[in-house]
């Protein structure tokens, strides 16, 4: 009885000192650079309009002039835009140095990964090589160039690095580059910091389970799904069935149901870890994130493999 009560005396302890030193707010927030990647929509765009709405001041780079004149609109004259496609060298390399000139001396203080892709997704053998690399060039290979472009502004400020990763970065069960490209953005945290963590800078991981945006859309995925299928041979038609397509896209609509439409779960995360003096280096965001899927990647394969086969569509070779 008495080891019960010390147990949850210490874990009370942890959770009121945890709460306390998070609390703890980044001074001169007014005076603090923030480059936002993927604001055309969806986290980004929210993302930059509520750290503008806290003071700070916003690079936000869209992919589209119309993303970015349409959030400029919607944002204070302190927020400016710049066009980014983070698949491309030459444009990271011409953002960097428009950073470099925004921010001076005093460095950039904060750096989100948030551009990402989803498509094309479908069962792994559906796909070829080339589109496992057109969500990785965005999602991983993107993540790291436009880190590494940026890092000595972010050394410089002692700042740091959010990079937008998923609960697919901690299990997979469906095929294509979203889910690999999300392991990778999670390994890649990891190492980036223990390596920055002597020089200052923080790095966090954003966790979000599933989010009604862009890359959720059921009707995107759909086409997606349609798309990839007409352009399978004969012999891999066959072997799934035109019933397996239809289950697939069936079950899309009903994980529709469970989508979350409070983005900003995720945003006040990407807040906090720019504006804490003590972030963390892991934040999950969404119920289905912190009771479902966490959990789900701490249990042996053989568990997660039968809770995903049980929804999973049957195929006419079905084992």
């Amino acid at each position: 009885m008495w080891l019960y009560v010390v147990l949850v005396g210490l874990v009370g302890l942890f959770l009121l000192r945890r709460w306390h030193r998070e609390r703890q707010m980044v001074p001169r927030l007014w005076e603090k650079h923030v480059l936002i990647t993927g604001c055309d929509s969806g986290f980004g765009n929210l993302l930059a309009r509520q750290l503008d709405g806290r003071g700070l001041r916003v690079l936000a780079a869209c992919l589209t002039e119309a993303g970015a004149a349409q959030l400029r609109a919607a944002a204070s004259p302190r927020l400016q835009t710049v066009l980014l496609d983070v698949t491309s060298s030459q444009s990271i390399a011409a953002v960097t140095a428009w950073v470099r000139e925004c921010v001076g001396d005093q460095g950039l203080w904060g750096l989100v990964n948030n551009a990402g892709t989803a498509i094309p997704t479908a069962p792994n053998e559906w796909l070829t090589k080339d589109d496992f690399v057109k969500v990785l060039n965005v999602n991983l290979v993107g993540v790291i160039e436009v880190t590494l472009s940026l890092l000595p502004l972010v050394r410089r400020a002692r700042g740091r690095v959010v990079n937008v990763s998923s609960v697919m970065g901690r299990v997979s069960f469906f095929g294509g580059g979203y889910c690999l490209s999300k392991f990778g953005v999670e390994a890649f945290s990891d190492s980036l910091r223990l390596e920055m963590h002597n020089f200052g800078v923080k790095v966090s991981v954003i966790e979000p389970g599933y989010f009604r945006t862009m890359i959720t859309d059921v009707k995107i995925l759909e086409k997606n799904f349609l798309s990839v299928w007409d352009k399978l041979p004969e012999e891999i038609k066959a072997s799934y069935g035109e019933r397996y397509l239809k289950q697939f896209v069936a079950s899309l609509k009903v994980m529709q149901k469970s989508y979350s439409s409070n983005l900003s779960l995720v945003t006040n995360c990407m807040e906090h870890a720019l504006t804490s003096l003590h972030p963390r280096a892991r934040y999950s965001a969404g119920w289905d994130a912190k009771l479902l899927y966490i959990p789900l990647s701490y249990l042996p394969s053989a568990f997660t493999d039968a809770v995903f086969n049980f929804f999973y569509p049957k195929s006419l070779e079905k084992a």
